[in-house]
């Protein structure tokens, strides 16, 4: 049985397995991606769901600062689309700033400005959040919990924050709902420092609940009550653009992403070929955790993944420790002390290389792969000869948002 998985920017593996070995080819989103991308978003802000249009709550003379949620697919359209509405309600173009994280400077993401017009790139500033860097940090207001909150000052001083996010599933860990695209994002390094515990990972839901409880507190108390949202697609594909008052748009979001994302595989199997799909912004460290616990929750104990992905990022300080450390434990008893920016990529990868073995395919040097404890694989068909060894095999595309629910309950 022949089937084909893409992965990166235009690549992909040939499978061609023996009858009855592939059990389930999942991950391939329902619904046709976005054509015109600036269209949808101008429909989007024209008739938002359960909110007056937003030229109607805007004036020339606002300080609007756009937010932009780390791994937004299509960022730079997203941007131009938006900051177009923007000034063709009224709005002058250099009260406008878009906030981008360090974290996705630092991985090479696209820049965000990089589709506004000529005549717009001088006056919409682009602006970058360091958490560390106190002289760009206010206080807003203290926490129900008693916590200070501190933001990028541009949020506190706007007059209005426009966020753009990306629905993820709820059980991925570092998701926090439509405000999660504000905070913790923007927030100072303790701050999200609290927001990496590895306990994320341990399907403890009422944490997980307590943590988006905090980003709503601070979403109402910053006074945002419009947000903008897509439903990510294949690779850098966008399925829907939704606008609106934040909980119609959280409600709709997430009943979109499951139409969209929601599949079934019949039970576990021995392998799980699994892929990354998209350009360099998807191709990061974070996807490659969340593909890790995807597709380990569909190997059987013991079994493999083999990860098909671009990636060619250098490791943060969490995976560089799992890499340098004479022990996963050890390395895990520091991540946990230390708390890195990639606290959670790197404790998904010890737990899943803790029960599976894993193969990775992407654009890193050898010797990087072998020091995560990890068999690299050179080319699609080092992926194809490994199926051909395995007695049952599921085809993950876009593993990083796939919902897989078991048919048997294992």
């Amino acid at each position: 049985m022949a089937s084909v998985l893409r992965y990166g920017s235009g690549s992909q593996v040939q499978l061609d397995l023996p009858a009855g070995v592939l059990l389930a080819e999942c991950g391939l989103p329902r619904g046709e991606p976005l054509g015109d991308l600036s269209g949808a978003v101008a429909r989007a802000l024209t008739s938002p769901l359960d909110y007056p249009p937003l030229a109607l709550g805007t004036t020339p003379s606002d300080r609007v600062v756009v937010p932009l949620d780390r791994g937004l697919p299509r960022a730079a359209q997203l941007v131009a689309a938006v900051v177009q509405c923007l000034v063709d309600g009224g709005v002058d173009p250099d009260g406008i700033a878009v906030l981008r994280t360090k974290a996705d400077v630092d991985a090479g993401s696209p820049d965000p400005g990089a589709a506004l017009p000529k005549n717009l790139q001088d006056r919409v500033t682009l602006q970058t959040h360091d958490p560390n860097d106190r002289g760009r940090l206010a206080y807003l207001a203290r926490s129900h919990a008693g916590e200070p909150i501190l933001l990028n000052r541009a949020l506190t001083d706007a007059d209005l924050v426009l966020p753009i996010g990306s629905i993820s599933s709820r059980r991925a860990p570092g998701y926090h709902g439509v405000h999660g695209a504000v905070y913790p994002t923007f927030s100072d390094e303790r701050t999200l420092h609290r927001f990496r515990s590895p306990d994320l990972l341990a399907s403890r839901r009422a944490l997980r609940k307590r943590l988006v409880r905090q980003c709503n507190e601070v979403g109402w108390l910053l006074g945002i009550n419009f947000t903008v949202q897509v439903v990510p697609g294949a690779g850098d594909e966008v399925l829907h653009v939704l606008a609106g008052q934040s909980s119609s748009v959280r409600r709709r979001g997430w009943e979109l992403y499951r139409s969209a994302w929601d599949c079934r595989a019949p039970c576990r199997a021995s392998l799980v070929v699994a892929g990354i799909e998209g350009s360099g912004g998807q191709q990061t460290w974070q996807n490659v955790g969340q593909a890790l616990a995807a597709a380990a929750a569909l190997a059987e104990d013991g079994g493999a993944i083999a990860l098909c992905c671009d990636l060619e990022a250098t490791p943060g300080p969490g995976v560089h420790r799992l890499m340098r450390a004479r022990s996963r434990p050890d390395a895990l008893r520091q991540i946990r002390r230390e708390l890195p920016e990639d606290a959670l990529v790197a404790a998904q990868i010890a737990r899943t290389l803790a029960r599976r073995h894993v193969y990775l395919l992407s654009r890193l040097e050898p010797e990087i792969v072998e020091d995560l404890s990890m068999a690299p694989l050179s080319d699609p068909e080092d992926v194809a000869r490994l199926a051909r060894r395995h007695a049952s095999c599921i085809v993950l595309a876009n593993a990083a948002h796939a919902l897989v629910t078991m048919e048997n309950g294992t």
